[in-house]
């Protein structure tokens, strides 16, 4: 594990339809998505055996409106007082609990329409957390309002993809188009590790290059 990021969710640790949720262990600690929404106490308690308090977490940070990955954000939000941050348009689809929009159909589930504290808007930026800041990229094409945060630490730079690899369904909406720039985008950025929401943790540079590639080529031929 890289050194201030943590796994505290995910199919194989929590519930198995949650995706992976990610610690930040910095000055003021963040969760990267919330999983579904079954597997909370397990959450905390990994949280806890990360060394970090959960009441210590300052920021819950949504990278898309799918309900494995936003699905536990508003128990979160209450069990541990932080404040959700979320893209402006997805936001729209999770605060209207669009079933469809937010896959909760493919769960057999409803989403309950959840408020959105933050809304971010513009295609890049930072959220100030005290003296330390998140940034983030909007990469849309899998969903209008993906984003993809990533943090410098200790001469690295660590990116959290949203699900980079998902097929580009019609069913949800996805502009397949937006995604491939998207992803070129992703490749500007010369992550060193990426933190993918399902399929891990990849280093170094060259990895996380060429597992965004082997996407674009796939989007390429028509294989996606």
């Amino acid at each position: 594990m890289i050194r201030g990021v943590h796994r505290v969710a995910g199919s194989d640790l929590t519930d198995e339809r949650d995706c992976n949720v990610y610690l930040l262990d910095m000055d003021q600690p963040v969760l990267i998505d919330s999983g579904f929404g079954m597997a909370e106490d397990e959450i905390l308690g990994n949280i806890s055996a990360a060394g970090v308090a959960p009441s210590t977490i300052a920021a819950i940070i949504l990278t898309h409106c799918h309900i494995d990955h936003a699905g536990g954000a508003s128990s979160l939000r209450e069990r541990l007082g932080a404040p959700l941050y979320m893209h402006e348009l997805d936001a729209q689809i999770v605060e209207r609990g669009d079933d469809r929009l937010t896959a909760a159909f493919c769960f057999e589930a409803q989403f309950q329409p959840l408020t959105v504290d933050v809304k971010i808007k513009g295609s890049e930026g930072r959220i100030a957390l005290g003296d330390e800041n998140v940034s983030f990229l909007h990469t849309p094409g899998h969903t209008p309002g993906s984003i993809s945060p990533y943090v410098d630490a200790d001469g690295k730079r660590i990116l959290f993809g949203q699900d980079l690899g998902a097929p580009l369904l019609a069913e949800f909406d996805c502009d397949p188009e937006a995604w491939r720039r998207s992803m070129e985008r992703l490749l500007e950025l010369k992550a060193d590790v990426l933190c993918d929401g399902h399929s891990g943790i990849y280093e170094p540079r060259r990895a996380v290059a060429a597992y965004i590639r082997h996407f674009l080529r796939l989007y390429a031929t028509g294989e996606r």
